[in-house]
């Protein structure tokens, strides 16, 4: 049997002639599982007849499915934190520890978000070549893109900033179990209030559904001498009857002579979390968010520096489809001053 077949029939079995159809459809067939906890979806168990087992019920699932803890998810809270409304059904404590490609996370469930869904870009970073670079992430969270930088892609040394206080105590423990806290400093507060300048050589801008406030904060820290390259995250919303484009030509200087020419690479964006290549298409709306950022980009750092700057696309990658026609998507975008 399945777990989720062994789930259903064990509950059955509790339940004897008040099964019903009802019940069945309330049991879930997914989870995510961290270690001996078990996170079942919001709508799972919702029905009055199961709050009427009181903690047996919890004490089957979680047998049933080879756990000690459970807890079940719950909207996410909006505190412009992301923090998430997770219930503790069984257990003392909500932390656990989730490995993703050699890394190792612990959190607290209860307290903090962990996406499964941004694999792909956390796989994606941990491959950039950034040896002797410094990053500065502008919501680090737990660490889910700092950690990848600095274990994998070589990163020299990380800033790291981050406002929610739960967040900032994982993202310590995680720092001390992959072996890295050296090369790492936690900036707590309002990455808006940042007082870093002048050396960046790549900032990631995690932020969904938009990370434009951080924007003028990324044109700020980046090296004023050399420029470098920025991650921007930002969900976008795509037509239903726009067909795409056969081709992503990378932008530079629209409308100046430099022009786009043969600094960008081939993009091979994902739609609907990887379930069918794009191959060479790009969506329509999507060169429009990435000219548009580019063009603004360029012109808060033209005005912070007083002098113009150079933006160039090098790739738009789609990591998932968010809500219907509307897609998380990640620009890396070049910067660099123009030499005079």
């Amino acid at each position: 049997r399945t777990p989720a077949q062994k789930l259903r029939d064990e509950l059955r079995r509790l339940l004897g002639e008040s099964w019903s159809e009802e019940l069945e459809c309330d049991v879930p067939r997914a989870w995510q599982r961290h270690g001996d906890l078990v996170l079942l979806s919001e709508d799972s168990f919702r029905s009055a007849p199961w709050e009427k087992l009181g903690p047996v019920l919890w004490e089957t699932v979680a047998s049933a499915l080879g756990a000690r803890r459970l807890a079940r998810q719950g909207r996410v809270l909006p505190d412009g934190m992301r923090s998430p409304s997770v219930t503790l059904l069984l257990g003392q404590d909500g932390w656990v520890e989730h490995v993703d490609n050699r890394i190792r996370y612990t959190f607290d469930v209860t307290k903090c978000m962990f996406s499964p869904g941004n694999i792909t870009e956390k796989l994606r970073v941990a491959s950039l070549p950034c040896s002797g670079e410094v990053l500065v992430d502008l919501y680090a969270g737990i660490g889910y893109f700092t950690l990848p930088y600095l274990v994998h892609a070589a990163d020299a040394f990380a800033h790291a900033c981050e406002w929610n206080s739960h967040a900032v105590e994982a993202l310590r423990r995680n720092l001390v179990l992959n072996g890295v806290q050296d090369r790492c400093r936690i900036h707590h507060g309002d990455s808006r209030q940042l007082e870093l300048r002048d050396v960046a050589d790549r900032v990631n801008l995690g932020l969904i559904p938009s990370s434009e406030e951080g924007w003028p904060v990324a044109c700020r820290v980046l090296k004023k001498g050399t420029g470098g390259v920025l991650h921007i995250h930002h969900n976008v919303e795509t037509l239903p009857a726009s067909p795409p484009t056969e081709t992503l030509v990378p932008q530079a200087e629209r409308g100046s002579l430099e022009g786009a020419g043969s600094d960008g690479e081939a993009q091979h964006p994902m739609e609907d979390g990887g379930k069918g290549t794009l191959g060479n298409r790009i969506r329509p709306e999507w060169q429009r968010w990435a000219e548009a950022t580019a063009a603004r980009i360029r012109g808060l750092l033209a005005e912070l520096h007083g002098q113009p700057w150079r933006t160039s696309i090098l790739h738009i990658e789609a990591v998932k489809s968010y809500a219907p026609h509307v897609h998380h998507l990640v620009l890396d975008l070049e910067c660099r001053p123009t030499l005079p």
